[in-house]
């Protein structure tokens, strides 16, 4: 008998070693190992240089979540790929990493236990990284340091959130966010000396080809991500940018500092519906003179105050609010268009950029966009989310210190004066897309509310402005300026495309010489896998076999033995 019990002791154990062994590759590199030439971390990446003549540019893929809210591209943590939610709404980096084993967790995460060669501690581990969200979801963990790189640009030493407990929901694989704001909004820049956001840290090291970065959101993966230039092949004229200067915030009501740069946020010239202008009513009407719009990736729908949105929906014949919470819903057939005024200049959105869809109790109504919210105590108005945003090509640039204010650029990606798409078209958008919405709406008329606003949040004694000059915070002073406050030198803002094209030459039997054009192939990645991690599912499938035969098998081989012996 005792010989059996040892004879199973000895294959668990063999089990378990076996299972480790599987492991034995899971080692960092001797050193950090970059691709070259056109190779890709996810497929249509495309890595701009090659070893010897780096570009200061970088374009990548922007793809839509499946469920609509959320756009994401690929980058390398750690030389570990991962996708991440773009962001300009927030400053912050956050990874799920491997201690985080919650529901939501589900993902490819930043192994912890793989040791990575470029990972450094902060305050061994104990300085706390914290984010929430409107939708009451959050995240923690801790702050680390990382090499981040996306194509050939490469950030040693990123300040992130190594997230270890999380309630945030994402689909298609998405690990975390990738916060692009400003550092005045990060939590880690408050608490590392050397926790610049990754946007910024590149700018501030004047690692880009110039400060800004741009955004093409296109339906489901056709849109971009370009950092340090400008993506040409949607921009097809530089000067046809729209340039509006970022807003400045005075410091919160509990500080004394100098005003600075906190969202990109930049002044709402007006509202217009089916060609008639509505004239924006700031909150703060007795401190600000202006209404301001956020121009924010990361939230997927538009939202605006009671005192703008209740106009907007009162131009458009049948609209009535059916949500006190501040959802509207409209004729599915309407023609109208709904525009906002930037520098001047009229962005338009037609029904299918701001229709969500019909109701399924009253399928002749369709909810919409904009939504009222209540008032925010920051002061801004409007964010402009996903649907606006991808009416536009969008460059954000940082500004440069002493030089440049931050700016946004907006880029029209179709004619303002194109005619309002006919109400068959609009049905076929919707019968395509299948966006019913479950719910029923109320058979009486609801009243508007009219919220009261908080406090606001800044010292009043502080007056603020757009384009304000300023000495820190955004890029080095190396840079020489190209959207000047009153002059935008076009030739000096720079262009890069996405991937090459192949061109083929085949020589037909009559002599005719053919060309074949295709895109550029680039391989695909494993997302959250370390390099030399190549049997990863194998081993952890191995690792919970071995886990679940040493918890039940070896304590019943103990106890026979206790009964033997």
């Amino acid at each position: 008998m005792l010989a059996v019990v040892f004879l199973l002791a000895g294959l668990a154990f063999a089990d378990t070693c076996y299972a480790l062994g599987g492991l034995v590759s899971v080692r960092p590199p001797s050193s950090h190992t970059r691709r070259s030439g056109v190779e890709s971390i996810e497929a249509g990446v495309v890595n701009w240089g090659n070893t010897t003549t780096p570009l200061n540019s970088a374009i990548i893929p922007v793809s839509q979540s499946t469920d609509g809210q959320a756009y994401y591209s690929v980058i390398e943590v750690g030389n570990i790929s991962f996708r991440v939610a773009l962001d300009t709404g927030s400053s912050d980096a956050w990874i799920t990493s491997s201690k985080c084993t919650t529901t939501a967790c589900s993902v490819p995460k930043y192994q912890l236990g793989y040791d990575s060669p470029t990972f450094e501690s902060v305050n061994d581990n104990s300085t706390a990284f914290n984010v929430s969200f409107a939708d009451g979801t959050l995240a923690n963990g801790f702050v680390a340091l990382e090499t981040f790189s996306v194509a050939n640009l490469i950030v040693p030493g990123q300040a992130f959130g190594v997230v270890t407990n999380s309630t945030v929901t994402f689909t298609d694989q998405i690990s975390g966010i990738l916060g692009l704001g400003f550092p005045r909004l990060s939590d880690i820049n408050q608490v590392v000396l050397t926790g610049t956001p990754f946007f910024t840290t590149m700018a501030q090291r004047g690692q880009l080809e110039y400060p800004l970065f741009g955004l093409n959101l296109g339906q489901n993966s056709s849109g971009s991500l370009t950092l340090g230039a400008v993506d040409g092949s949607v921009v097809t004229n530089i000067t046809s940018i729209v340039w509006n200067e970022v807003m400045t915030f005075a410091p919160f009501a509990s500080e004394s500092n100098a005003t600075s740069y906190l969202q990109w946020a930049i002044p709402l010239g007006g509202i217009s519906v089916n060609g008639t202008t509505i004239t924006p009513i700031p909150t703060y009407s007795n401190l600000t003179s202006t209404s301001l719009a956020l121009l924010d990736i990361g939230t997927p729908g538009i939202y605006g105050p009671f005192q703008d949105v209740s106009r907007i929906y009162a131009s458009i014949p049948e609209s009535r609010l059916v949500d006190e919470s501040g959802q509207w819903a409209m004729p599915c057939d309407a023609n109208e268009t709904i525009a906002f005024i930037f520098g001047g200049r009229t962005f338009t959105m037609q029904p299918t950029d701001y229709l969500i869809g019909p109701v399924d109790s009253s399928p002749d109504l369709c909810l919409s966009w904009p939504r009222a919210t209540s008032p925010s105590s920051d002061g801004i108005d409007w964010q402009l989310g996903q649907p606006f945003m991808r009416t536009v090509y969008s460059v954000f640039s940082l500004g440069i210190d002493t030089k440049e204010p931050p700016q946004i650029g907006l880029f029209a990606l179709r004619n303002a004066s194109a005619p309002v798409e006919s109400p068959q078209a609009v049905a076929s958008f919707l019968s395509a897309a299948s966006a019913t919405i479950d719910t029923a709406l109320p058979n009486f008329v609801l009243p508007t509310p009219s919220p009261t606003a908080p406090p606001y949040a800044f010292n009043t004694s502080f007056s603020t402005q757009a384009g304000e000059i300023v000495s820190s915070g955004l890029a080095a002073s190396t840079y020489s300026p190209a959207i000047g406050t009153h002059h935008v030198n076009a030739t000096a803002i720079p262009t890069l495309s996405p991937s090459p094209t192949l061109v083929t030459f085949i020589l037909t039997s009559d002599g005719q010489l053919v060309t074949s054009v295709s895109t550029a192939a680039s391989p695909s990645v494993t997302l959250g896998a370390p390099p030399g991690w190549t049997n990863a599912s194998l081993a952890t499938l191995r690792m919970s076999l071995s886990t679940v035969f040493l918890s039940i098998f070896v304590p019943y081989i103990l106890f026979v033995a206790r009964l033997v012996l």
